[in-house]
């Protein structure tokens, strides 16, 4: 399954961004709202202003067209908004005759709303690009009418949109900064609640992997009374069942093997004692051979599981010194071929000059290791009818190589064959625990045990244990 993220990464995909993307909805229809209102404040004061001046004009005019010009010009010459606004007088052809700011009378606006204001004889306003200054302006153009509902001219006032603009955007702004406050704010109040989970269901996490790793019985304490506390409740009941269920597998284990070990050493005892027998005729001494290797063979099962139960109750003790280990290896070494001579397999050990130093370390339980993982080579690799064992120094270590060319690991087994009682697709005898008792122990003297399939075939154990602890 495709990993998603951890809780605070969704959290902030669909909480956050999700908030975000209103916010930013709202931002958007506030600014766009207040711009709308701005504008249609602004046009609706430029059209009082209009109706307002043109009828206090229209009260001062005469048929003169003269007149009309002379106090045109002196209404513009008056005019008191010049900064924000401007006044215009146009003919009855929409030609300009007055400004405020002072325009040539050759520079009409040419606007739409002027024609239609005097075609239809009504105030019309104007939106958009200014033909002459090239600036977005309001325009509202209204229709001077004589008594006689003649139109002699227009009155139009202009403004730039340039300080609409500015509140627009200062609005924005505003609105942006007030988002990211609150963003800020929801981000501070989540994270603390996500916190609040993270942090529980990562302990209870990490003791279930330490509890699946072997370490039974290891509790949670239990900090908050709700659903994170009934689930380390159930993680807690979960370990100390597993744990009694453990303890009493193990006392089982070391209670038949105790009882087991009575009965077979007076089974090897009396296959010896009757093989020593020269009246023994040929049927019946191969009998007894096949009697005397089986009880050596579950005797060793014995041992390996006492040895089991004795590890995993923290019985064994190592006693560590100075050794060689090239010594213990090579003695191990060469007096195994006797053990798989009949089976046809050839052990080859890869000598060497290096010079390998003195370690410290538990002389008998690495030759146990050695051991079990020579007869776990024979055992799974006797296709290959050949072991390859070596021993170098490499840095800080002591490497040990055992390969055998079987068949070897299938991949999806590797991560698990030293597991106790795991013994996967192979179909040769044993109680899946001998891997992993040779695993403790090179543990116990803070070594690494590899096992991975070799190049060309077969598995290659690896033992690296370091110079000094």
């Amino acid at each position: 399954m495709k990993k998603i993220g951890g809780l605070r990464t969704r959290w902030l995909r669909n909480t956050e961004g999700v908030l975000l993307l209103l916010g930013l909805a709202c931002v958007l229809g506030v600014t766009a709202a207040f711009g709308f209102y701005a504008y249609s404040a602004m046009e609706s004061d430029l059209r009082y202003r209009a109706k307002t001046s043109a009828d206090f004009f229209a009260e001062c005019m005469s048929r003169n067209y003269s007149e009309y010009y002379d106090a045109c010009i002196a209404f513009t010459t008056s005019f008191a908004d010049k900064d924000g606004l401007q006044l215009q007088f146009l003919d009855a052809d929409g030609q300009l005759i007055a400004a405020s700011a002072g325009a040539a009378a050759s520079c009409s606006p040419g606007t739409q709303e002027i024609a239609e204001a005097i075609e239809t004889q009504s105030i019309r306003s104007y939106f958009g690009r200014d033909p002459n200054s090239g600036l977005t302006v309001l325009a509202v153009s209204s229709p001077m009418l004589y008594a006689s509902g003649e139109v002699i001219g227009v009155l139009r006032y202009v403004t730039g949109l340039g300080a609409l603009w500015r509140e627009v955007l200062k609005v924005f702004g505003i609105s942006l900064a007030v988002l990211a406050g609150v963003m800020l704010v929801v981000y501070l109040c989540g994270s603390y609640f996500i916190r609040s989970i993270v942090l529980p269901v990562d302990e209870i996490t990490q003791k279930a992997r330490r509890i699946a790793a072997g370490s039974y019985g290891i509790q949670i304490p239990k900090q908050y009374d709700d659903e994170i506390g009934e689930l380390a409740e159930a993680v807690n009941e979960m370990s100390l069942q597993i744990s009694q269920n453990e303890k009493l597998q193990r006392d089982f284990i070391s209670s038949l093997s105790h009882e087991l070990r009575t009965p077979l050493t007076a089974i090897t005892g009396w296959s010896e004692t009757l093989l020593s027998m020269e009246t023994l005729d040929a049927e019946t001494a191969r009998g007894v051979r096949v009697i005397s290797r089986e009880a050596k063979r579950l005797t060793d099962m014995v041992v390996e599981l006492l040895d089991f139960t004795r590890l995993q109750d923290e019985h064994i003790k190592l006693n560590i010194r100075p050794s060689d280990l090239r010594a213990e290896f090579e003695d191990t070494v060469f007096m195994y071929p006797s053990r798989v001579r009949q089976e046809g397999i050839a052990l080859e050990y890869l000598a060497n000059d290096e010079e390998i130093p003195e370690i410290p370390c538990d002389p008998e339980r690495m030759r146990q290791v050695f051991l079990n993982i020579l007869d776990n080579a024979a055992k799974h690799g006797a296709d290959g009818k050949r072991i390859e064992a070596s021993i170098h120094s490499s840095g800080d270590f002591v490497t040990v190589q055992i390969r055998d060319f079987g068949p070897g690991i299938p991949e999806d087994e590797l991560p698990l064959v030293k597991r106790k009682f795991y013994k996967g697709s192979s179909k040769a005898r044993g109680t899946g625990i001998g891997l992993a008792v040779c695993e403790e122990i090179v543990t116990m003297h803070s070594g690494e045990l590899i096992l991975e399939n070799a190049p060309g075939g077969g598995t290659l154990v690896t033992i690296r244990l370091p110079v000094s602890q």
